[in-house]
């Protein structure tokens, strides 16, 4: 393999771990401020114990967080450099904003929530964690109006003399289509995750007869959270799914498998195309329904890989513009599937809990401890469908991936770091899970007498 496969390699390795812990920030911190704010409001033992319980899974996973976001910077400038030199001047200003502004509002109300439990009054410390919360929901917009950059450049110039494009209007950039609709898509996909761990580990202390005064809560929260959140998800994709095919009609042929352009095109349940992947081989599909997905309207026009290949030849130059498409069309799939096996149990988890009930069943309560993983599974072959179908561009239309890799970094450079990096993620895998896990086991906190105890030495960030 040469250096761009390795790189690539590295990245996409790098990437797909490190937001397995963002969704379940976002929405943790919420959800851990909606029972802090709960206590508040009816002085609860129960309430309080759950926002400790989940407030230290929720320090955990923004610790790993922070310490794997890191490595995603060193690579633009070790394995990337061409790219941030072309783009560095736009790529680099939302990031910047995200350093100064959203890390440094949830950092700073965060430490004031750790340490203030004994320290402040009980609305300031409550309105920490909900600010706290809301510097991830900034921190990830700044995030995705980068990526929506190199899905869709806008307000910038192209600098003949340096080779590059410079920033003409940031606003244009934070605020473009593509960056609205991504957010509104990503941020869902976060709650679902989140709702997820909740419900499921709520589930596995229903399982275990555990203190189900906090189990309960905890399930009914998160089987809520994941509904609504599937709802918003399938609203804001259907809105993204438009935004994608007037920008990126590639990306959606590919993750369709829809070879020729089509009026009324339908939604592909299952192709099976071509060795060398040229056209369908067989199909079932529900008639129009991609249509409606892409253009609104039932007769809409689809545009097709082999018509898009030949546009782009004679736009771009003579090349190869087709992503790989059996990894966009099951990724995409997939993303779709495994959210909605989520959505299952989380409507059945509802079911069995009406009317004050219990879901006792010992087959469900396991079946519902896998839901934390079914939302991050699905949210990690999203991620997938987005990068990998956008190829052979790092910019889409204007800079390839090819182009974009470090010209003076060898293929053993980056081998070695791949190595490297793939082994330290694993020993921090190892230890978020055992965190994770152990908090788990040990379960809430035992009930406190005088429900007004205000105690901080349960969370600290020495476990």
């Amino acid at each position: 393999m040469n250096a761009l496969s390795l790189a690539r390699w590295q990245f996409a390795i790098t990437t797909v771990y490190h937001f397995i812990f963002v969704p379940i920030t976002i929405g943790s911190g919420f959800l851990v401020a909606g029972f802090q704010t709960a206590w508040y409001r009816t002085n609860k033992d129960k309430y309080l114990r759950a926002t400790k319980f989940f407030g230290k899974l929720f320090l955990i996973n923004f610790a790993l967080g922070v310490v794997t976001g890191i490595v995603q910077e060193f690579q633009f400038g070790m394995n990337w450099s061409a790219y941030s030199r072309f783009v560095g001047d736009i790529f680099g200003a939302p990031l910047a904003m995200e350093g100064l502004l959203a890390f440094f509002l949830e950092s700073t109300f965060l430490g004031m929530w750790i340490f203030g439990w004994d320290r402040l009054p009980k609305k300031m410390h409550l309105a920490s964690i909900w600010l706290a919360a809301t510097g991830t929901l900034l921190s990830a917009y700044f995030i995705l109006a980068a990526n929506s950059f190199m899905q869709h450049p806008t307000g910038y110039i192209l600098n003949a003399t340096r080779g590059r494009a410079e920033l003409t209007n940031i606003v244009t950039v934070l605020t473009q289509k593509t960056a609205l609709s991504a957010f509104f898509h990503v941020i869902p996909s976060a709650f679902l995750a989140s709702g997820a761990l909740f419900a499921g580990v709520g589930a596995w202390l229903m399982l275990k007869n555990k203190d189900i005064e906090v189990a309960r809560p905890a399930m009914k929260m998160g089987a809520i959270t994941i509904i609504i959140s599937f709802l918003l998800v399938v609203v804001s994709g259907d809105f993204s799914a438009r935004v994608m095919t007037q920008q990126q009609p590639m990306k959606m042929a590919a993750a369709e498998g829809l070879y020729d352009s089509k009026a009324s095109a339908p939604f592909s349940l299952l192709t099976i195309g071509s060795l060398d992947g040229s056209h369908a081989v067989f199909q079932i599909g529900i008639p129009s329904l991609l249509s409606v997905m892409s253009t609104g309207k039932t007769d809409g026009v689809v545009e097709g890989v082999n018509d898009l290949e030949k546009q782009y030849d004679k736009q771009y130059g003579n090349d190869s513009y087709t992503p790989v498409i059996w990894l966009a069309y099951w990724s995409f799939r997939l993303m779709i599937g495994f959210g909605g096996l989520a959505l299952l149990l989380a409507g059945f988890m509802l079911w069995r809990m009406r009317k004050g009930a219990l879901p006792t069943s010992k087959w469900f309560n396991r079946a519902a401890i896998t839901m934390p993983f079914l939302p991050l599974i699905g949210i990690s072959f999203g991620w997938i469908f987005t990068e990998s179908a956008r190829q052979p561009w790092i910019v889409f239309g204007l800079f390839k991936t090819k182009d974009a890799v470090s010209p003076t970094v060898g293929a053993g450079s980056v081998a070695f770091t791949m190595i490297v990096f793939t082994l330290l993620y694993g020993v921090l895998a190892v230890i978020e899970f055992g965190l994770m896990a152990k908090t788990i086991k040990m379960g809430p906190q035992p009930a406190i007498e005088g429900s007004d105890a205000n105690d901080g030495k349960q969370l600290t960030m020495a476990y």
